[in-house]
């Protein structure tokens, strides 16, 4: 893979601290910033990908809620199967007794 150089001014006392930290890793400061740089990236692509991939979600959802053809079930009748479902999983089990 071609290489490239990248150059950047920052401030003395950050350059030690990060050649500190990167030494104590025992690797250089160059290849810690690659290391960091690699993680930003992939990252930021990842982000990209579940951003994209929620958006497609959302779109797919709304098209699915608008479209006549889909069943509906009022949130009355939702709310009432699941208090019936709470009262059932909460009511003791027979499980043990004979």
């Amino acid at each position: 893979m071609p290489q490239a150089t990248f150059t950047f001014r920052l401030d003395d006392r950050l350059k030690t601290d990060f050649a500190d930290v990167a030494r104590s890793q025992d690797r250089t400061a160059a290849q810690l910033l690659r290391v960091l740089m690699r993680a930003e990236v992939k990252r930021r692509r990842e982000m990209a990908e579940h951003d994209a991939w929620f958006r497609a979600e959302v779109g797919r959802s709304l098209e699915e809620a608008d479209d006549p053809a889909v069943a509906r079930v009022p949130h009355e009748e939702v709310s009432e199967l699941l208090r019936r479902e709470r009262v059932r999983l909460a009511a003791p089990s027979d499980s043990g007794s004979s």
